[in-house]
């Protein structure tokens, strides 16, 4: 992390989330999971949140007007790692929607019509050299994902999927790199922050905080912004997650930064206790 860059204090954390615990049914908390909620992890399935972040998470659940979490995952394991279904799921970077209480997914309809594609694609790239550097790939549905933290040969892993990315732009899909992880999907506009405005413009809230941790979470900062712009909210607060990892544009567009997880249990915690009868 840059050394411009401050972690917020506790008095400056408490400030920034005034807004918030001043009239709770019209805010709402939209959080990132992986590395935000849930620790990263070496193996994606082994991911989970700790029981010392749900326990607030479950009070704000209840006293806000909207709770959600916009995950780069599918929306119903986005749920299996939260372990908590009385709120909304944006999986898939704003691709598909589990509300809460529901059982099925709502996929955005022109991007199911590309999951054929891109599955026959998964299927024709897949070789042999790909498992021998442990590269692992995670079925999305509509997305495709190869992950390669901690195989044995981290540069090398990277480089074929500098390849997998040419080959799948030349099929006409479209790629995204995060954390050591390279997406395939439909050429469609979806992010966390186009599920974020569909979101909000169903939920009558004044002010809406994000927090995340990747590049993908900037997408989110940046309609919370046009959203205040254009007037549909009052105020709006980034909050960047830090990690040895962390890019550079999270950092510069975060309003605050708080420290990984454990952090964002602390943004809860003040938010929980601030509301509690």
């Amino acid at each position: 992390m840059p050394a411009d860059h401050v972690l917020a204090d506790d008095a400056a954390l408490r400030a920034a989330l005034a807004p918030f615990v001043d009239d709770p049914r019209r805010a709402g908390v939209l959080l990132d999971v992986d590395g935000t909620l849930a620790p990263i992890v070496r193996h994606a399935d082994d991911a989970h949140v700790p029981e010392p972040t749900r326990l607030p998470l479950i009070a704000i659940a209840r006293r806000f007007g909207l709770v959600a979490c916009i995950s780069g995952r599918r929306a119903s394991v986005a749920r299996r790692i939260v372990s908590l279904g009385s709120i909304t799921y944006v999986g898939n970077h704003g691709g598909e929607v589990l509300r809460g209480g529901a059982t099925s997914v709502d996929v955005e309809p022109e991007i199911a019509e590309w999951t054929g594609r891109v599955r026959a694609f998964a299927k024709d790239v897949w070789s042999d050299e790909l498992l021998r550097l442990r590269i692992r790939e995670e079925d999305k549905d509509t997305i495709v994902a190869y992950h390669w933290r901690g195989v044995p040969d981290e540069a090398a892993a990277q480089k074929a999927m500098e390849g997998v990315d040419d080959r799948a732009r030349a099929a006409g899909l479209a790629t995204h790199w995060g954390r050591k992880v390279l997406e395939v999907r439909a050429p469609v506009e979806a992010t966390k922050g186009t599920g974020i405005r569909k979101l909000l413009e169903a939920h009558d809230v004044d002010v809406a905080l994000f927090a995340g941790d990747d590049r993908t979470d900037v997408d989110a900062f940046d309609t919370l912004r046009e959203l205040v712009a254009e007037g549909a909210l009052r105020a709006a607060l980034c909050v960047g997650v830090t990690s040895d990892e962390t890019p550079d544009e999270l950092t510069d567009g975060a309003d605050l930064l708080v420290d990984g997880p454990a952090g964002v249990r602390t943004v809860l915690e003040v938010l929980a206790d601030a509301t509690a009868a």
